[in-house]
């Protein structure tokens, strides 16, 4: 779609940044026109990445910067019809992410969390320098209307007032009578304040005219001097009466109020240590049921490898779980077709009936044939060697009666590439019958509990195909994939003593007719395997006596090197391969001999 090349229709940031700003000293209506303008001039308009879900993971957007909201839509084309979600960005926080250069977070009280990414970091930076432009410019409206609204102190004493009910309203009453006689005794001392200096005034006069007559103006006699005094003091005496009223009033309340706000702080403290479990507890769920980029495998997870192992050994656990369930009722469906056991050998039908089966006569003239015929034979003389001989570092991981596991650590590129090796015993089963069922694809959702797609691009022959595998999503883990040919084939040469005949399958990948994942989004799998299988009788076996599944055992040798890609940790995939690899081939051998166990004997 054109729309997605990324191209932007914006303003400049330098417009931008050279946007007029009102005189320091201007009226408070030409701080508004300027809040006015900057708000309308910031506009940017363009395609980013946006993080969807971890399904989807980055799709492109159509991002819009508009009035101080920041929207987007599925694309430009779509713009008039309405927005898919919108931000305020006088409440948000635009945060550049540290390690990866072309993405920026928009946040919202840490629950509303937009995750874009840019084509460059020169258009990161633009984007993030343009939205944070617009926060400085807005910040200084955002304290206004604070301050209008009072502290927060002054909020809080106010919803004390109100809580403590009709004590303080009481209380408020007193108090204020008590102002009131305050006021009146001020202003009784006022009056005897004027008084006294115009008496005093008078005296001083009357010794400079050295004992004129007393005058005090306005006809006053001359003052009693005692007397006033007896009523200043009677005067000051209501007042500090008056004020001890007051404090004991107060002293009366004080303690009532000191329990009630220590009760509101407790209050406080208990609702804010909620608040922080909900909080925690809110991104617990997140991460769980709605991860983001950050909690995904990948070059900047930030997810804990105990938390990466833990997140996939909860998804494979489900997975089996639901294998299971599918198992019993396939099971209790086929109970009424139980076949008898048939104690001779059997014929296998169709085209593995044919005599070249299992030699590659028709597909030596495919293209790939000289690779599959020389990695053929390098797996095979692979699996024949034994382990703890040849000095190369061999370590047992698991021994199970037996089932025996062995593996060498290896990291290439700081990916895990362990080669593995093991080892089993089966009775009741033959070679052929092992390989039929490993390697054709009717029977490999039957017992690969990750697979969710298997086609076949191409049938070589009857006994070569070429794969496109699609395994099952296991969150954290990236959705993996695999193309690699699978070749069946019958083994003539160098058998041990005692064994009846030898068959192998050998999977490996290849670029050959390379196909893209069916979702475009697939982590692809390396990946080199072999089946050795070795069909067993018993000593006393005389040939040409009839054969049971009793008389019959399997010796299984198991090969593999994966490379996993990605960004997985090295620590969660060895511990998932020490977990998963045994009940593979328990399962897997399992299978074969609930499918064989009925049916007639094939060689």
């Amino acid at each position: 779609m054109d729309e997605l090349d990324n191209r932007t229709t914006q303003q400049p940031i330098a417009d931008a940044l050279a946007a007029p700003t009102a005189p320091a000293t201007g009226s408070q209506s030409d701080s508004s026109e300027e809040e006015e303008y900057l708000d309308n001039s910031i506009e940017l308009r363009g395609y980013l990445s946006k993080w969807t879900n971890y399904i989807y993971g980055w799709q492109p957007r159509y991002i819009v910067l508009k009035d101080g909201t920041l929207s987007y839509y599925k694309s430009e084309s779509e713009s008039d019809f309405g927005c898919r979600g919108a931000i305020s960005l006088s409440k948000a926080t635009i945060k550049a992410h540290e390690s990866d250069e072309l993405r920026f977070d928009v946040v919202v009280n840490n629950l509303n969390n937009w995750c874009l990414r840019a084509e460059t970091s020169e258009d990161r930076m633009h984007w993030v320098e343009v939205l944070q432009l617009y926060k400085e410019g807005t910040g200084s409206t955002d304290t206004t209307s604070l301050r209008r609204h009072g502290s927060s102190m002054s909020l809080q004493s106010n919803t004390i007032s109100l809580a403590s009910g009709g004590s303080l309203k009481k209380t408020q009453r007193n108090l204020r009578e008590k102002v009131g006689e305050l006021e009146t005794f001020k202003d009784i001392l006022f009056v005897q304040i004027e008084t006294l200096q115009r008496y005093f005034d008078a005296c001083s006069e009357l010794n400079k005219a050295n004992a004129q007559p007393l005058d005090l103006g306005d006809g006053l006699k001359p003052i009693d001097f005692k007397g006033e005094s007896i009523t200043f003091r009677a005067t000051t005496s209501g007042v500090l009466s008056t004020l001890q009223h007051c404090l004991e009033i107060i002293a009366e309340n004080d303690e009532s109020w000191k329990r009630k706000l220590e009760r509101e702080i407790d209050k406080r403290r208990r609702s804010d240590e909620q608040n922080r479990k909900f909080k925690e507890e809110i991104e617990k769920l997140k991460r769980l049921s709605y991860p983001g980029p950050d909690f995904e495998e990948g070059p900047h997870s930030t997810l804990p490898e105990d938390e990466f192992f833990d997140a996939v050994e909860t998804g494979l656990e489900k997975i089996e779980e639901d294998m299971q369930m599918r198992f019993k009722l396939r099971l209790q469906s086929q109970i009424s077709q139980t076949l008898v056991n048939v104690p001779h050998e059997a014929v296998a039908e169709g085209e593995e009936a044919r005599e070249e089966f299992g030699t590659g006569a028709e597909a030596k003239s495919h293209a790939l044939w000289p690779e599959i015929d020389r990695v053929c034979k390098e797996q095979l003389h692979y699996a024949r060697e034994g382990v703890g001989q040849d000095g190369n570092g061999w370590q047992i991981f698991a021994d199970e009666g037996e089932i025996k596991m062995y593996k060498r650590e290896e990291e290439v590129n700081g990916m895990v590439m362990d080669p593995l090796k093991a080892y089993h015993s089966v009775k009741g089963v033959t070679a052929r019958e092992m390989c039929h069922y490993f390697f054709m694809p009717e029977f490999r959702n039957d017992w690969e509990t990750t697979l969710e797609d298997c086609t076949i691009l191409e049938k070589i022959s009857a006994d070569t195909l070429l794969f496109l595998q699609t395994h099952k999503r296991i969150w954290p883990a990236s959705q993996r994939d695999a193309q690699f040919w699978s070749h069946m084939r019958k083994i003539t040469d160098g058998l041990e003593p005692g064994t009846r005949d030898m068959w192998v399958v050998c999977n490996n990948s290849t670029e050959y007719a390379k196909q893209e994942s069916k979702n475009g989004k697939c982590v692809r799998i390396f990946l080199t395997v072999i089946l050795a299988c070795q069909t067993h009788l018993p000593d006393d076996y005389v040939k040409g006596q009839p054969l049971n599944r009793d008389d019959l055992t399997c010796k299984v040798t198991y090969c593999s090197v994966v490379n996993p890609g990605g960004w997985a940790p090295a620590s969660a995939l060895r511990a998932v391969y020490k977990r998963e690899y045994p009940k593979f081939l328990k399962r897997f051998t399992g299978y074969v001999i609930d499918q064989c166990k009925d049916k007639p004997i094939m060689f």
